[in-house]
C-alpha cells in the first residue's frame, strides 16, 4: 500500500492497511493509523499522530516546525483524530513548547484548500474550514463550528460550538456557541439557526437560544446582568448552559 516512489523514513510507524501515494514524504517520527489514505507529494513530518480513516490530499504540509519565530527546534507535537479530510495545500503546525507543547485535532473535521491551522490549535470535532481560512496560533474552535472562505482568527481567540463564521470574517474576540458572526472585525449577527437544525436541534431549543442572543446582544444589559439572567434559565434549557460555560470563560471577551 506504500507507493516505490514515497519516501518513508525509517522510524515512521505507518499501518499496514494505510496507503501512501507516489512521491508523499513521511518522516520517522510519524505515525499513521489504519486505512489513512495519503496522496501524492503529501508530506507529514515532525512528532506527528495520524489516527484511522483520515484521508491527506497532494501537496498537504503537516507536522511541519511553526511559524514561531520563538520556536527552537523543540520536539513538539501534533495529534490527529480519525476521518478527517485535509485537502490540497492544507497546512497544520505542531504545537509550542510556550502552550502544551501540542496542537490537538480531533476527528470528522474537512479542512479544505489553502486552510492553515497554526501552532497549540485545539480543534474539536465535525469542525469545517472552507478555502483559505486561516487560524493563528493557541486558537480553541469547538465541535461543529464552521469557518467560512478567507475567514482570519487572531491568536488565543476561542470559537464556541456550532458557530458560523461568514466568509471574510476578521475575529479578534472570542465568538460564543451557536453564534453567526459577520464582518472585519467580527460582530454577531444571529443564532445559527439553519445548523442547529441540520444537526437535530428542536424548534423550542433554537427558539431559547435565539432568546439568550436577545438578552445577550440586544437587550442592552450590562454582561454580568444577562449572564446571571442566563444562568437562571439553564435548569430548564439546558442547552443554555454551553453558552453560559463559553461566557464565563472567556478571556479575550467576546464579540460585541
Amino acid at each position: 500500500m506504500i507507493d516505490p516512489r514515497a519516501v518513508v523514513t525509517a522510524g515512521a510507524r505507518v499501518a499496514a492497511d494505510a496507503e501512501i501515494g507516489a512521491f508523499a514524504v513521511i518522516g520517522g517520527n510519524v505515525e499513521i493509523g489504519p486505512r489513512t489514505w495519503i496522496g501524492p507529494h503529501a508530506l507529514i513530518v515532525g512528532h506527528t499522530t495520524v489516527g484511522a480513516d483520515n484521508k491527506i490530499f497532494q501537496f498537504a504540509s503537516i507536522g511541519e516546525a511553526p511559524q514561531d519565530k520563538k520556536y527552537a527546534g523543540e520536539p513538539t507535537r501534533l495529534v490527529i483524530g480519525d476521518r478527517n479530510v485535509m485537502r490540497e495545500y492544507c497546512t497544520i503546525s505542531r504545537g509550542t513548547v510556550l502552550d502544551q507543547g501540542v496542537t490537538r485535532i480531533g476527528s470528522d473535521n474537512l479542512f479544505m484548500a489553502y486552510t492553515h491551522v497554526a501552532h497549540d490549535c485545539v480543534i474539536g470535532d465535525n469542525v469545517i474550514m472552507v478555502n483559505l481560512a486561516m487560524i493563528a496560533g493557541h486558537v480553541q474552535i469547538g465541535d461543529w463550528a464552521i469557518l467560512s472562505g478567507y475567514c482570519a482568527v487572531h491568536q488565543h481567540c476561542k470559537i464556541g460550538a456550532h458557530a458560523f463564521l461568514a466568509n471574510n470574517c476578521g475575529v479578534t474576540r472570542d465568538v460564543p456557541p451557536y453564534v453567526m458572526a459577520v464582518g472585519n472585525p467580527a460582530v454577531p449577527h444571529s443564532i445559527n439557526s439553519e445548523g442547529l437544525k441540520r444537526r437535530g436541534f428542536s424548534s423550542d431549543q433554537i427558539r431559547n437560544l435565539r432568546n439568550a442572543y436577545r438578552l445577550l446582544y440586544r437587550s442592552e444589559l450590562p454582561l454580568a446582568a444577562a449572564v446571571e439572567q442566563l444562568g437562571a434559565l439553564v435548569a430548564t434549557q439546558p442547552e443554555l448552559k454551553p453558552l453560559l460555560d463559553f461566557i464565563q470563560t472567556s478571556e479575550r471577551s467576546l464579540i460585541r
